[in-house]
């Protein structure tokens, strides 16, 4: 659970704001779900190979699963958010429901080796950190642009 908005506009995505960002994220339970990410980017070379020279379905991921208790606080420091506060499993179940429960408890990581030893594929963003924290970049860069185009070719 994480609602992101930018102080002074709570229209306005949190990364494309100059303004500090109020991220409030919650790991429910352990947090002990695994998940597994992938960049845009990845998905779509990996999609692109598959079309082209795959047979069945492979799991297109990154090679570095996390917990949700691992991912989630790190997520929030790379946006200079405060970390997640924790809500009991049973709480969270009475607010949110089940499925949210069992998405942040008991998720299971996928694994990319069919991709790679099938399709040669190889993430370019290897691991969710890397990812994070390019598109955080990219965002912010995004927004620097917007506000002073002139400012970023310096």
């Amino acid at each position: 659970m994480m609602q992101r908005r930018a102080a002074s506009d709570p229209n306005r995505g949190a990364a494309t704001s100059s303004a500090p960002m109020q991220i409030q994220s919650t790991v429910i339970g352990g947090g002990t779900a695994w998940w597994s990410f992938v960049h845009i980017d990845d998905a779509a070379e990996a999609t692109l190979l598959a079309v082209e020279q795959g047979s069945g379905i492979y799991n297109i991921v990154d090679d570095d699963p996390a917990p949700v208790d691992t991912w989630l606080p790190a997520l929030a420091a790379m946006l200079g958010a405060k970390p997640p506060f924790r809500m009991p499993a049973w709480i969270a179940r009475l607010i949110a429901g089940d499925h949210l429960v069992v998405m942040m408890t008991e998720s299971r990581a996928g694994s990319n080796a069919k991709a790679k030893a099938e399709l040669g594929w190889r993430p370019r963003h290897a691991s969710w950190r890397q990812g994070f924290a390019d598109i955080i970049r990219e965002e912010l860069l995004a927004a620097q642009m917007q506000r002073s185009p002139t400012a970023c070719l310096r």
